[in-house]
């Protein structure tokens, strides 16, 4: 986990690229747990020169198996070098592509890594657009068929058109690992289904596919679930299958080991027997001879031995001088190590000082700044109240507005019942009442219409007024944009000098603790490895000599037994065969009746396929039923259209009827004028 963090930030630095803090955190929370082989970068904006070094590092990792980039806004070229830089990765098989609006150049790009990488086990590509570039979808669907060890891929809210599913449905006939594909909320239309339907008669591994939300009739939709659990079925007796193979040979290699077994203790008891017998008859005689010519040998070898440790002695005493030697080396390296440290940590507490005024000139600055934003804050919140104010006065001129076009309303509905009122109770004083009533109503026009004009030309002023203040109320605020742009501009550039001052001095100082710690190490390797080969040494004279004397009495033993177990062999080796192919005969017997079981398999096959063409047949027989029955419905909707014209027409008829009748009758005189 170190190893990638390091590497990151080194090829961040070789590259003259920022190193993304949100990355660097996300790497040391990952190098915080133990045991994490998942690398999560949800959420984070990654840039193209991050995109770039990512995959650099990825390229040549063995750590990270699950990768997850899900809303990080990658752009074009930053998607392509990251799928670049995976194309050779071995050892991620989970990758989360969700949520980053991949287009053409994505999609090329993906297809080109699932031709090439072979340890991607699930892909997830959730929320983009590949479907809406065919050309770019048909590389990726390329990609999709070479693929030889994907298992899940996830295509929801892709766009895919019935094109583009006819792509994957040429992908899928050729690949032969893919088990779960999921195409929920697309494009794909019945089309689409149709041609993937067809791809599942000649694809036998695909046990999932997810396609709700296409526009997908659910007849062509329970077809696909048949399809697919026939898939199921045959993988569940392909397993089947497999595991009573495994069990067959299982049972074979048992009884291999049992004979093998039985033929190894035979052969003991016999090398025993033979043993005994040739310890009875060796004579005294070659006893003795024996054992003086061994005791010759071993004085042989104890003077070699002693000449070889008298050499190692003096090996070791130089060995000794040398370690006592570089023991005084690394005291006088500590102690330069001490003294630079001294001078190391005085240099950074005059350092840390400056810093310290600096920062207070810098915060004195800001404090100037923050000042000026504060007095204009000010002054934008009192044009704010005169905006409100004004604003009030507005909305109380429009109430006063309203209330007196309700008093009005009042006024003349009230004149109305009263006319009506009059009415009834004489019709002799109607000419009277009607002049007073237009009288009334030019009035009452006439005021309406003065304050009508009077609140308009103070709505109007208001108006004005409002549009000066907003004026001003914008050339304040982009004012104080500015000065605030310009002071945070200042302090930024403050900031970045003094951090690069500070890392330039780190650095210098961490290479040279790197130095002396690397002379340090390599004094210390040197003394341990000449104390190894000291220790090598003696361990290797005394195992020589045991050596010598186990390789002596074994090979006399094994002349002995060489000339009876030739025979032995012989007989139990033909005993072995004929065991074998008896054995072969029950295999070859099973192999039959597994025949007998793909017949009864491809007859199943056969019936499925009858099966398939008669619900076709019926499939267009009701098309062609629900098609008749469509144009019953539309004549149907013809006729009640036709009707409810009829009808318009007769009610406009005698509408226009009544109206004539009204505006004849003698009641059209009493009518008030409005």
């Amino acid at each position: 986990m170190e190893d990638f963090r390091r590497a990151f930030l080194l090829l961040c630095k070789e590259g003259g690229v920022e190193p993304q803090e949100s990355v660097v955190r996300q790497l040391q929370e990952v190098r915080g747990a133990a045991g994490s082989t998942r690398l999560d970068l949800a959420g984070n904006s990654l840039t193209t020169d991050t995109c770039a070094v990512l995959a650099k590092v990825l390229r040549h990792d063995v750590l990270f198996t699950e990768l997850v980039l899900s809303d990080c806004m990658l752009s074009e070229e930053g998607a392509k070098l990251l799928l670049h830089g995976l194309c050779s990765n071995t050892t991620v098989k989970v990758l989360d592509l969700k949520g980053n609006n991949m287009r053409a150049t994505g999609s090329e790009a993906l297809g080109k890594l699932l031709a090439q990488n072979k340890s991607l086990r699930r892909l997830v590509l959730e929320w983009n657009a590949l479907g809406m570039w065919n050309e770019a979808f048909s590389i990726f669907c390329e990609g999709l068929g070479s693929n030889g060890c994907l298992k899940q891929l996830d295509l929801r809210n892709n766009q895919i058109n019935h094109q583009g599913a006819a792509e994957l449905a040429l992908a899928l006939k050729r690949n032969s690992t893919l088990q779960e594909l999921d195409l929920r909320w697309n494009n794909i239309g019945l089309l689409g289904g149709r041609s993937l339907l067809e791809s599942l008669q000649h694809n036998k591994t695909l046990l999932q596919l997810e396609m709700a939300g296409n526009n997908i009739p659910s007849d062509t939709l329970k077809a696909v679930e048949q399809s697919t659990g026939h898939n199921t079925d045959r993988q569940s007796t392909l397993r089947e299958a497999r595991s009573r193979t495994q069990v067959l040979t299982k049972e074979i290699q048992n009884l291999k080991d049992e004979k093998g077994q039985q033929f190894l203790s035979l052969m003991e008891t016999i090398d025993k027997q033979r043993d005994e017998m040739g310890r009875h008859s060796r004579t005294s005689a070659l006893h003795v001879s024996q054992l003086q010519e061994a005791l010759n040998e071993r004085k042989s070898a104890l003077n070699s031995l002693k000449a070889k440790l008298q050499m190692t002695e003096a090996a070791l005493a130089l060995s000794e001088q040398k370690s006592h030697d570089l023991g005084e080396l690394v005291g006088r390296m500590q102690m330069e190590n001490l003294e630079l440290k001294e001078r190391h940590s005085r240099e950074l507490k005059k350092e840390q000082e400056e810093n310290v005024l600096r920062e207070g000139k810098r915060l004195r600055e800001v404090h100037s700044v923050t000042e000026k934003n504060l007095q204009l804050k000010n002054k934008v919140e009192e044009l704010e109240r005169r905006c409100k104010a004004q604003q009030d006065q507005i909305f109380e001129l429009k109430q006063e507005l309203t209330n007196m076009s309700a008093e009005l309303k009042l006024r003349l509905a009230q004149a109305e019942e009263r006319l009506g009122m009059e009415k009834k109770r004489s019709k002799q004083a109607q000419d009277d009442l009607d002049n007073l009533h237009k009288k009334e109503v030019d009035h009452l026009n006439r005021h309406l219409e003065e304050t009508e004009r009077t609140l308009q030309d103070r709505v109007q002023k208001l108006d004005a007024l409002r549009i000066q203040l907003e004026e001003e109320l914008s050339r304040v605020k982009a004012a104080c944009v500015s000065e605030r742009a310009l002071a945070d501009e200042e302090l930024g550039k403050v900031r970045t000098q003094v951090r690069l001052e500070e890392q330039q001095r780190l650095s210098a100082v961490e290479e040279k603790l790197r130095a002396l710690r690397q002379s340090r190490d390599e004094a210390q390797g040197l003394c341990a490895q000449q104390k190894q080969t000291a220790a090598e040494l003696q361990a290797k004279n005394s195992q020589l000599a045991l050596e010598m004397d186990g390789l002596r009495r074994r090979i006399e033993e094994l002349q002995q037994e060489l000339t009876g177990k030739e025979q032995e062999k012989v007989a139990e080796v033909s005993r072995v065969r004929v065991e074998l192919q008896e054995q072969i005969g029950h295999l070859q017997a099973e192999r039959t009746t597994q025949a007998g079981l793909k017949e009864k398999i491809a007859a199943l096959e056969r019936e499925m396929k009858v099966i398939a063409s008669r619900h076709r047949e019926a499939l267009l027989d009701k098309e062609s039923e629900i098609a008749s029955l469509l144009e019953k419905l539309r004549l149907r909707d013809a006729e009640i259209q036709r009707i409810r014209d009829d009808e318009a027409q007769r009610a406009s008829f005698l509408q226009n009827a009544i109206l004539t009748y009204v505006q004849g009758s003698s009641l059209s005189s009493y009518c008030p004028k409005k």
